[in-house]
């Protein structure tokens, strides 16, 4: 190869955009019941992300024998803070889940025994299930200041989005940041309220406490739990999150007789 060619080379290599790189990473969530702290089910997170941002995460609950009873997509797209994502319950055949549509956002839900309802948003701001830790991580600096956010939050068994306040509360440690999510106005106060602790320097989420995502066994009424985080998260690779994708569900039990 003589002199010129190789300089033609490197500018060639200046010229073109960077290749998409992408990692995987998983960690072990721990739930434990809000009131007595017995411990219910574990999460497994497998995250891929491109470039350094979240692409798709894969969520598998699994009960205390490692078997799961549900799993949850999540696809990222060009919305990270309002993601499409699908999740089910084996143990009672609950279903919810959002897609961003051109028309807007697309709700689905189907209670257990029951067929599917939808219902369509139209577009605008809306954080929509893991969506929220984009969402904290883009409003960081106000929110770690003092200030309180209004922000819209959807929730697929209603088929709609609810105007909710996030403010900054104390987590208890000098190393974490720890946010209260709760329903706008003076009647929020007398429901139950989400809070999310994350870590001060990488901003990684640590850990949550109140209403989660997934229902009882019947799948009648939303968990209150406390799901503690890693520290860190651990590579993986595509093969895991392949084989949890296929893995089969079964119906186990959760909470204690």
């Amino acid at each position: 190869m003589t002199r010129t060619t190789r300089v033609a080379f490197a500018i060639l290599a200046l010229l073109l955009p960077a290749a998409a790189t992408a990692t995987i990473q998983q960690e072990i969530a721990t739930a434990r019941d809000l009131e007595s702290r017995e411990v219910l089910f574990r999460e497994q997170h497998i995250v891929r992300f491109d470039n350094g941002e979240p692409a798709e995460r894969l969520v598998m609950y699994r009960c205390l024998d490692g078997q799961a009873f549900a799993r949850k997509w999540v696809r990222y797209a060009d919305t990270p803070s309002a993601p499409s994502f699908q999740l089910e319950d084996a143990r009672s055949g609950y279903r919810e889940g959002a897609e961003r549509t051109a028309s807007g956002t697309r709700v689905r839900w189907t209670p257990p025994g029951g067929s599917e309802a939808s219902g369509l948003l139209p577009s605008g701001p809306l954080v929509a299930d893991a969506g929220f830790d984009e969402w904290v991580r883009g409003y960081w600096d106000p929110l770690t200041q003092g200030k309180t956010l209004e922000m819209r939050f959807l929730v697929p068994s209603r088929l709609r989005a609810y105007e909710f306040d996030v403010s900054p509360i104390d987590s208890g440690s000098p190393d974490l940041q720890a946010f209260r999510l709760q329903l706008g106005g003076w009647f929020g106060w007398l429901l139950p309220s989400i809070r999310v602790a994350y870590d001060g320097q990488t901003k990684r989420l640590r850990w949550f406490e109140g209403l989660s995502n997934l229902r009882d066994d019947a799948g009648e009424a939303p968990m209150q739990v406390r799901i503690d985080f890693p520290p860190k998260p651990t590579p993986a690779d595509q093969t895991t999150l392949d084989t949890a994708a296929r893995e089969a569900l079964v119906g186990c039990t959760v909470q204690p007789a």
